[in-house]
């Protein structure tokens, strides 16, 4: 019995452990972007960094405005796109769709969700960039194509497996009883699925539009081969944009012999990674409750 006590304990506290220097590296990932970051912040102030729009490495100007305002207009044009579509998806395939069917569509998500970044990329290069290019003609906009709304579109193909994926799931964690007791009312099919399984989903379905929405936040080799690059605010979803995670993977690494540049783009990587986990910390607080619920 004590032998049995003692094993108990050391599994319980080498988890505990293990858990706690899982956590523990995002936090030293944050304190090791922040100490390469001061040098640009005891220069410049933060408010002056994330509200101008002047980039210009080589005349010392780090203007972060255009990256932050084209990561969240990318992010939204993609979320904008997404949620309506993955949400009577995952309804569909929750509450009407045969067993059979939804396990196919399950098979097809899962394999949507394991391609790599850099072939959506190169799908966007041939497939998304010329239709983007015709669409803006179409409503008198020159454009090469390569701007906010391909961004947005790859990104939104992208995070739909996520997002049909745990909505589904949460759906059809809804006891089959509540189905059954609106029905008994007099409900029809469809307002048994607004009224009642919508609404004790809710929290679930937010959990899972939160994790897309880091998805998309994050994103870099796929949104940057197709959303231009160009670090300028954008005036319509037919500009190019530059978003934050497209900065650090083509400029870290370069001309880092020019005063500040190395840590500038390493703040960049700090308000990302704050922000991602910001999001991320939302989404699980949301699954805790919904399973409470």
């Amino acid at each position: 019995m004590y032998w049995r006590r003692m094993k108990d304990n050391l599994a319980g506290k080498s988890m505990f452990l293990a858990v706690a220097f899982a956590n523990s590296i995002v936090l030293l990932i944050a304190f090791g972007l922040f100490m390469k970051s001061r040098p640009i912040l005891a220069k410049v102030s933060i408010l002056h960094l994330l509200f101008s729009s002047s980039w210009s490495p080589l005349n010392g100007e780090f203007g972060f405005f255009p990256f932050i305002i084209g990561t969240l207009e990318v992010t939204a044009i993609a979320m904008v796109l997404a949620i309506p579509i993955c949400l009577l998806s995952a309804v569909y395939l929750s509450e009407y769709a045969h067993r059979r069917f939804r396990e196919l569509v399950r098979l097809v998500v899962d394999i949507m969700a394991g391609i790599p970044s850099v072939i959506y990329g190169l799908w966007g290069i041939v497939v998304i960039v010329p239709f983007v290019r015709v669409l803006g003609q179409a409503f008198g906009h020159a454009t090469t194509g390569y701007s906010l709304l391909a961004g947005g579109i790859i990104l939104a193909i992208m995070i739909s497996p996520i997002i049909i994926s745990v909505s589904t799931e949460v759906l059809m964690a809804v006891p089959t009883e509540a189905r059954e007791t609106a029905l008994a009312l007099g409900t029809t099919k469809w307002e048994a699925v607004k009224h009642v399984i919508l609404r004790s989903s809710r929290h679930g379905i937010l959990s899972a539009v939160v994790l897309g929405f880091t998805r998309a936040f994050g994103e870099t080799i796929a949104v940057l081969m197709i959303v231009g690059n160009v670090p300028k605010v954008p005036a319509s979803i037919f500009d190019p944009a530059y978003p934050l995670p497209a900065l650090l993977a083509n400029n870290y690494g370069e001309m880092m012999s020019i005063p500040l540049y190395d840590s500038a783009l390493l703040l960049s990587a700090l308000i990302l990674l704050l922000v991602v986990s910001g999001f991320n910390l939302a989404a699980h607080f949301a699954l805790l409750r919904a399973e409470r619920g």
